[in-house]
């Protein structure tokens, strides 16, 4: 029997250590300040930043494509002012060939004349001044050529932005 109450003092001895525990986990748990408000605002705050966030990053997506579509255009306005400088090039060589055709026309029609002071007609001379005149001709028609299309070349960029505009 002595086994029995030696069992039951520690059984007591313990339970009311337990007790006294039970106690400190009380006073324990009323110092503890209670975070769940705390959590709930700071979900509060996440959510937002996250609307924060997705806002800024649909805003960044818009800016990017503004931003892609404006160089698109600039590029087609670069290749445009590129392709009027080639016309504008082709237009200059077409001109300077007319200016050439024209000094040589004058020159075989300054012979021409000269000949016919002299009273000799030289089939040569007027071949050469209706070839030089001929020329003169051809190069005025591709220079006449060479400048419309420089003209189209400036002009062809725009009707699409006009018809847009209208």
């Amino acid at each position: 029997m002595s086994d029995i109450e030696h069992l039951q003092g520690r059984i007591l001895a313990a339970l009311e250590r337990a007790s006294r525990g039970a106690d400190k986990l009380a006073v324990a748990k009323a110092e503890v300040p209670d975070l769940s408000e705390e959590l709930a605002q700071e979900r509060a705050v996440n959510a937002e930043l996250s609307e924060q966030v997705t806002a800024l990053k649909k805003r960044l997506d818009d800016e990017t494509a503004h931003l892609r579509a404006e160089l698109a255009t600039a590029q087609a306005r670069n290749n445009s002012a590129a392709a009027a400088q080639a016309q504008t090039e082709k237009l200059d060589l077409e001109i300077q060939r007319v200016r050439r055709a024209n000094a040589q026309l004058a020159d075989a029609c300054a012979a021409l004349r000269e000949a016919n002071a002299e009273g000799v007609g030289d089939a040569d001379l007027i071949n050469a001044a209706l070839q030089a005149e001929l020329d003169a001709l051809h190069a005025a028609r591709r220079a006449d050529v060479a400048e419309a299309d420089a003209i189209l070349s400036v002009l062809t960029p725009l009707v699409p932005t006009a018809e847009e505009s209208a």
